[in-house]
Parts: C-alpha cells; sequence; structure tokens
C-alpha cells in the first residue's frame, strides 16, 4: 500500500499486510512455502544470525507471510507489534512462558476455554507456579487474590461460556497499580468490536482459529503487545518450543482477517434477533447475552464492546442435562460442534463436551449448569436459524 495516512479498520484489514508481489506484480502475495534461507555468503549470514542485518533464518522463527498477517493484526489491535502461532492455546502457553518463572502466581478468571484452565491447572502446577481461580467481573476478588509473586491475570471477556463480563479498564488501573501484566483473551469479540489494548491492557491473545479466520479452515493463535515484550520476552518461546504458524495457514488467516468486518456485522445482527427470540420462549430457565437488557452487565457491553455485543448466547434449559441434550440432538442446520465463530451458526453442550473436565461442583458454581447450551450464530439467515432451533424446541 503505497499510502501511509491513517486509514479506517475495514482499510487496514483490506490492504494491511497485502502487497502485490515485487517481482510478479501479482495482487496477492505469495505463500513462501519453505523452511530454510539461502545468503550470499557468511558473512551476510553471519550478520543475519546476530541481528546486525535483518533477514529470514529458519522457518522455525518466522516467514514472510507470517510477517505479512502480524502487520496486519498489530494494526488491527492498535498495537505495537504481533507474533502468530500454530493455535490459540500455543499463543496462550507462549505468553505464560515467556512471563513465568518457577515460584510465580497468576490470577486467572474462574470461567476461561477449557485449554487454558488445562494449561494452568496441570501443566504450569508441575513448574511450581500457583493458580488463583476468582470471578474477575467483581474488581474486589481480583485486588484480594493479588499476591507479592503475582506476575499477571489472565482474563477473558465475555467470558467462555457464561458471557460474564470483566471492566477492563477498571481492572488495567488495578493491575498497574500492583504492578502485574493484564492478559485479555480477546477471541470472542475481535479487535472491530474491542480493542483491549486501547482500554489498558498490556497483552492481547486470540484463537484465531475463530472468528479471525472465520471459516472453520484453519487452526491459528496470535499475541499482540509492545514491540519489546513480543520481540525479546516472546523469542525464546517461539524459538525454543516451535508453536509458529505455518506459512500456508498465515495466508488463510490473513486472507479471512479482509472479510472481518462484514463478518463481524453480520454476526452481530443475527445474534440480536435470535436473542430476542429465545428470550421469549417458556422452555429456558434464562437466556444469557451481554445485548439483552436482562443481562445484568449490559451497560458495562454496551460501554465496552464497541457498539455491539458479540454473536455467542447461552440458555439454560428446563429440565437439565437431558433436555439440554435432546434440543442439541434434535437441530438440523446448526451443526454441534465445538467451536465458534464460523460463517455457519454452531451449538455445543458445554456440561459433556468442553468442560467435562472440571469437577461438578466447580462447574456448576461458576455457572456452567447441566442445561446450558451455547450457541455461535452464523452469518446465515436470521429467520433460518431461529426456524431450526424453533422445531427442535418444539420437540422436547
Amino acid at each position: 500500500m503505497k499510502k501511509k495516512k491513517k486509514i479506517g479498520f475495514s482499510s487496514r484489514a483490506v490492504h494491511i499486510g497485502h502487497e502485490p508481489c515485487p517481482e510478479t506484480g501479482a495482487l496477492v502475495s505469495p505463500i513462501y512455502q519453505t523452511s530454510t534461507y539461502t545468503y550470499e555468503n557468511t558473512e551476510e549470514a553471519g550478520k543475519i544470525f546476530s541481528g546486525e542485518k535483518f533477514g529470514y533464518l529458519y522457518g522455525r522463527d518466522h516467514s514472510p507471510t507470517e510477517l505479512q498477517l502480524e502487520e496486519k493484526i498489530a494494526s488491527l489491535e492498535n498495537g505495537e507489534a504481533c507474533k502468530a502461532f500454530a493455535s490459540g492455546m500455543a499463543a496462550i502457553s507462549a505468553v505464560a512462558f515467556a512471563l513465568l518463572e518457577s515460584g510465580d502466581h497468576v490470577i486467572c478468571g474462574d470461567v476461561v476455554y477449557g485449554g487454558t484452565y488445562g494449561l494452568f491447572h496441570k501443566v504450569m502446577s508441575k513448574y511450581d507456579v500457583e493458580v488463583t481461580y476468582v470471578d474477575t467481573s467483581n474488581i474486589e476478588n481480583i485486588e484480594a487474590a493479588i499476591r507479592d509473586n503475582t506476575k499477571y491475570l489472565h482474563i477473558e471477556t465475555p467470558a467462555n461460556p457464561t458471557l460474564r463480563l470483566t471492566d477492563i479498564k477498571k481492572t488495567a488501573n488495578l493491575c498497574k497499580k500492583h504492578g502485574i501484566k493484564l492478559v485479555v483473551d480477546n477471541t470472542f469479540m475481535t479487535p472491530y468490536y474491542q480493542r483491549p489494548l486501547d482500554l489498558g491492557a498490556d497483552i492481547v491473545v486470540h484463537s484465531a482459529t475463530k472468528y479471525m479466520g472465520g471459516h472453520g479452515d484453519l487452526i491459528a493463535g496470535v499475541v499482540v503487545g509492545s514491540k519489546e515484550f513480543i520481540e525479546e520476552g516472546l523469542h525464546e518461546p517461539v524459538t525454543k518450543i516451535g508453536g509458529l504458524i505455518a506459512p500456508f495457514i498465515a495466508f488463510l488467516l490473513k486472507r479471512g482477517l479482509q472479510t472481518l468486518p462484514v463478518r463481524m456485522e453480520k454476526h452481530s445482527s443475527n445474534a440480536i434477533k435470535v436473542a430476542k427470540f429465545l428470550e421469549g420462549r417458556p422452555e429456558f430457565k434464562k437466556v444469557i447475552f451481554p445485548g439483552l437488557e436482562s443481562h445484568p452487565q449490559h451497560l458495562l457491553a454496551k460501554e465496552q464492546m464497541g457498539g455491539s455485543f458479540g454473536a455467542l448466547i447461552c440458555v439454560e434449559v428446563e429440565g437439565g442435562l437431558e433436555a439440554g441434550r435432546k434440543l442439541v440432538d434434535n437441530l438440523e442446520m446448526i451443526s454441534l460442534a465445538v467451536s465458534l465463530g464460523d460463517v455457519g451458526t454452531l451449538v455445543q453442550h458445554p456440561a459433556s463436551m468442553t468442560h467435562k473436565s472440571l469437577p461438578v461442583e466447580e462447574r456448576i458454581e461458576s455457572g456452567i449448569t447441566d442445561g446450558l447450551i451455547r450457541f455461535s450464530i452464523g452469518i446465515e439467515d436470521p429467520e433460518d436459524i431461529i426456524e431450526d432451533i424453533e422445531q427442535a424446541l418444539e420437540k422436547l
């Protein structure tokens, strides 16, 4: 892109990191599908390996396709730099290995993605890292959990799958007061609707598998933050653990991001319509969606989530576990799948799927009841989504 002036979000999604090939003029940048790189001579190679001169070292470190993707994502999140990984969990793990040492303490939201819980509970515990899980929607809980050895706070907002919100700005101010890092998983909202760095967070992570990729055909993760953290703090986890994104996946993700704004607009407008339909049905004890006035944090959602409320809706079915399973099994167009952010509407039953490994008492206490169902609303015609749910309800 020749012009360097500040351009809008949708324009950046299309044009940043999307340079025509300088040799052929091809509109779409080529995929640099290579494991290693050649050099003119040993002197040039030495300068590149020592960091005196920029160059490509090895496919496990970085690639031209990956760097184009990272430039785009850093711009969209208003961050200084970005690093792309082979999965969302590779990204979250890299942050943990970069920030933590044996004997450190982490605070984590009590409702998070199952893989995040597993990382802290089963992996980091082996290295004498202690984790305290708290309801981060109440800032007093966070402050009460802070210790002298607390290194960072990991939050999801909205949380998965209860859609409970955390006030990013207030939480960031608290973290700065105590000298700890705030890491925000922004997967559910994407930078189109929510930019945690602008609200004071230090690091943003995404499962780019979801809305960023958007088409259910890739696995990827990203970390966005300061240039110092991305280039120095993440250097060892990237090069020594080897979780870098592959060039072809980087290409697919870069392509998916170009349509992120229009997809998110459709996801969001569909979700509002579906949520209002669900709220009027007697089969549900509750309908959880930040865009409904019945959501206890509706006002925070309006302020923090960029004028949108996302596209995830949770409902609690009357009749518990069996009723929840039956409703899910009766759906026809909507697909039963554990992911989210796909162009098609997806549904899952956390108690028997993603959060099955949690102790039952902990799961229920955190709001993940036996009858809880999570919908990831797609970009289909909203009338068809509603009709499918309606016919499934009639079979209960």
